[in-house]
């Protein structure tokens, strides 16, 4: 009932320890806490919070027009309502180095169990897009050195994300995310990397952990999770697919509306109402208000 009972110091050594098995952690994106509950009821590994995601929520482009608050407010609902580690996006770490620390913090205080910080300039903008700008290597050093240095619990994960792939190409990726890790990286993200070819020689050149980002209609193929498995991947997320799967079934119920008047012929394709009480926990909820309130009014 209510939040989850795990606290999140709790979450983030579970995450680590999993981690460190090696095996592959499937994290779906989650757009809102109610998405989260079911991709823990579904037995996924994670939880992931897109920045996109949680831009497009708002009505806005990806470009970097959300704020630390907004990101922290999210991140905050979304892993109170789950026990799976929460990822979570946190762009360029709005701002400068000491900008970086304070997100850091914040997202900490959030109950998040791992963030990832990126090197495109500020304010960034979507990693599959064409016309990327990236920080020079000492300005993304200092990012990631902020962040790790920033935090108080040491589990809090803390993973770089690079996008010189796009711009300098997969050489340069490789490097950049050697320097990440001598800089005390925990986890790598090369964004955007193009064939499985690519993910094989980028999981070669470190120790650390990496993740790959199948995200649909962007410049990476959508590879299975076992095809991922195979190259030593060790996190997969999928940072929009709900939420496009979602949008799209609700394209076509409005749709249907203004043509049968009705969703009469939907029916079979939406969550039943029993089916949304369940994953609320409802009965937990009408067992704890009965054993409350189990006292008669006085006449």
């Amino acid at each position: 009932m209510l939040y989850s009972l795990v606290s999140a110091a709790e979450k983030r050594e579970r995450f680590r320890t999993r981690l460190a098995t090696g095996e592959l952690l499937v994290m779906p994106g989650a757009f809102n806490p109610l998405s989260a509950k079911l991709i823990e009821r579904k037995n996924f590994d994670g939880v992931y919070v897109s920045g996109a995601v949680l831009a497009a929520d708002l009505g806005l482009p990806d470009i970097g027009l959300t704020t630390l608050s907004e990101v922290a407010t999210r991140s905050a609902q979304i892993a109170r309502v789950t026990d799976l580690p929460t990822l979570v996006d946190a762009d360029t770490g709005f701002g400068e180095p000491m900008n970086v620390a304070r997100t850091v913090q914040v997202l900490e205080d959030s109950g998040v169990a791992g963030l990832h910080v990126e090197d495109q300039v500020n304010p960034k903008r979507c990693g599959h897009l064409d016309g990327k700008q990236v920080v020079d290597e000492a300005s993304a050093l200092r990012r990631i050195r902020a962040a790790v240095t920033a935090r108080r619990d040491a589990n809090l994960l803390v993973m770089a994300r690079t996008d010189v792939r796009a711009v300098e190409g997969l050489g340069a990726a490789v490097e950049r995310c050697k320097a990440f890790v001598d800089a005390g990286a925990d986890a790598i993200f090369p964004e955007a990397l193009i064939g499985l070819e690519e993910f094989e020689t980028m999981r070669a050149a470190f120790d650390v952990p990496m993740l790959a980002n199948m995200t649909e209609f962007g410049k990476s193929e959508l590879f299975t999770t076992r095809q991922l498995a195979d190259v030593g991947v060790n996190i997969v997320i999928f940072p929009v697919s709900l939420l496009r799967l979602a949008m799209g079934s609700a394209v076509r119920a409005l749709d249907t509306i203004t043509r049968e008047g009705s969703l009469t012929s939907m029916l079979d394709e939406m969550q039943h109402r029993a089916d949304l009480y369940e994953l609320l926990d409802y009965e937990s909820y009408s067992a704890y208000d009965t054993s409350i309130f189990n006292f008669d009014v006085p006449r």
